[in-house]
């Protein structure tokens, strides 16, 4: 999560803008696009909820995250960003995931 979404109490403020993220030697290695509040933020998908993120200083990649002498720092998700969005495909998302990548893949492929 970006920083400037933490409030003072280590809370997500807008939990939406919440980011897939690889950390390598504390910063940002890899950055994907913004979590789908329907299966991260859904009380009828308790399996996938998100409840807590690694804070970073800005959303990009090479940002450094927040650590202290324990380790990683995070904040948490507030109760109030979670709500009844409805019975998630899981099946059905995942395979459209894979076949997203597996097209990204060819077009870098066909670009190169």
């Amino acid at each position: 999560m970006e920083e400037s979404n933490i409030d003072e109490n280590m809370v997500i403020i807008d939990a939406t803008k919440i980011r897939h993220v690889t950390v390598a030697a504390g910063k940002i290695e890899e950055m994907s696009g913004l979590i789908d509040p329907a299966s991260h933020l859904n009380l009828d998908f308790p399996d996938h909820k998100i409840t807590e993120c690694v804070i970073a200083e800005k959303f990009e990649v090479g940002a450094k995250v927040k650590m202290d002498s324990d380790g990683l720092l995070f904040a948490i998700v507030s109760r109030s960003a979670y709500t009844n969005l409805g019975p998630v495909d899981y099946t059905q998302r995942l395979t459209d995931m894979m076949k997203a990548v597996k097209d990204k893949r060819e077009i870098k492929k066909e670009a190169a």
